[in-house]
């Protein structure tokens, strides 16, 4: 079986469709989403209306977590406020009902899927974690693998016995080893802030050959700036899209 872990989408549609093209040319068996599918990006319904299409798993990101609560809300920066103020106007009642009912975690083929950090955090970044926390992250859920997302970077971290290491990421092909637990990042489909490339970032998870894979795929890059404009999103979110 492989699965495709997508995160981040942030109503970038172009960028979601041309991985899901992506993802069919490989042929992954399921997709999984960290959340964040919304915010930021000018095309929020044409997102959540393909993910309902393609039957994708998703748990809450912070954005969706915008929606839903106001007190978390009125925490956020000025930049991601506005960006949900329009986006809610983007989205359908059926859509929006969608986003709001999202679980915090999902657990399946033993691995847990969370938006911010493990065990079931929606908004604590994990960023270049000293091994003292990622022995805690560790302990704090029994599966094989995590998958994380929140902070649009990779990341690859490892426990083996009472040892935690970790290691760079690239768009390529990783080993994962059986007897060894991960905590992985698998970058920003919406608006990637790994410094590699603009491209849509996203994992593909081959279970039977015990393999990780970076995958990063260009698309329209321009339609996506000229819609944020054109709806009035905060000229950042456009900026980020080619840094």
């Amino acid at each position: 079986m492989r699965l495709a872990i997508i995160a981040d989408i942030h109503g970038n549609y172009r960028a979601l469709e041309a991985v899901l093209a992506d993802i069919a040319s490989k042929g992954a068996d399921r997709i999984l989403s960290l959340g964040d599918n919304v915010g930021y990006g000018p095309e929020p319904e044409e997102v959540v209306q393909t993910l309902l299409q393609h039957k994708v798993v998703s748990v809450m990101g912070n954005h969706e977590l915008g929606l839903v609560s106001w007190s978390y809300f009125n925490r956020l920066n000025d930049v991601v406020r506005a960006s949900l103020v329009i986006t809610r106007t983007l989205l359908s009642p059926l859509s929006l009902a969608w986003l709001e009912g999202l679980p915090v975690v999902h657990v399946c083929c033993g691995a847990r899927f969370v938006h911010g950090c493990p065990p079931q955090s929606i908004t604590v970044y994990l960023q270049a974690p000293s091994d003292n926390r990622l022995q805690r992250l560790f302990a704090s859920y029994p599966e094989h693998i995590c998958f994380a997302g929140h902070t649009h970077d990779f990341g690859f971290f490892q426990q083996d016995g009472p040892m935690v290491s970790r290691r760079e990421v690239a768009v390529e092909q990783l080993q994962l080893d059986p007897h060894t637990r991960y905590l992985l990042q698998p970058g920003s489909v919406g608006q990637p802030r790994d410094t590699l490339n603009w491209y849509a970032k996203y994992m593909l998870w081959d279970l039977e050959k015990q393999t990780v894979e970076v995958r990063a795929v260009p698309y329209d890059v321009q339609a996506t700036i000229r819609l944020l404009r054109e709806q009035h999103f905060p000229a950042s979110n456009a900026q980020r899209l080619l840094w």
